[in-house]
């Protein structure tokens, strides 16, 4: 994220990136929230823009979906469940999509 900062601003929503830059290792939470990014678009079986999907934390520090755009649309009627993990070198996540 360093050498490419154009790269960052093009995945990542301010909030997101604030989040990530206020961590002492920011290139974990980038990591966990490109991964949990990709994940939601798999369960919710669509492409769309990485600015339309937002990753936040809930009131309890939960990983909290927001979605914009396209994603909305896509998202309509349903829940998205996501758990987000990293540790070291590895970052994971896990999207399920349940309609209404």
């Amino acid at each position: 994220m360093a050498r490419r900062p154009r790269l960052c601003e093009r995945l990542f929503m301010v909030a997101e990136r604030s989040y990530c830059e206020a961590r002492a290792d920011s290139a974990q939470h980038y990591a966990a929230r490109f991964a949990a990014k990709e994940a939601i678009a798999k369960a919710l079986g669509k492409s769309f823009s990485w600015q339309e999907v937002e990753i936040g934390r809930g009131a309890r520090g939960a990983p909290e979906v927001v979605f914009h755009g396209g994603a909305k649309a896509a998202a309509a009627g349903g829940v998205v469940r996501l758990s987000i993990s990293h540790s070291g070198e590895y970052a994971l996540a896990c999207a399920l999509f349940e309609r209404g």
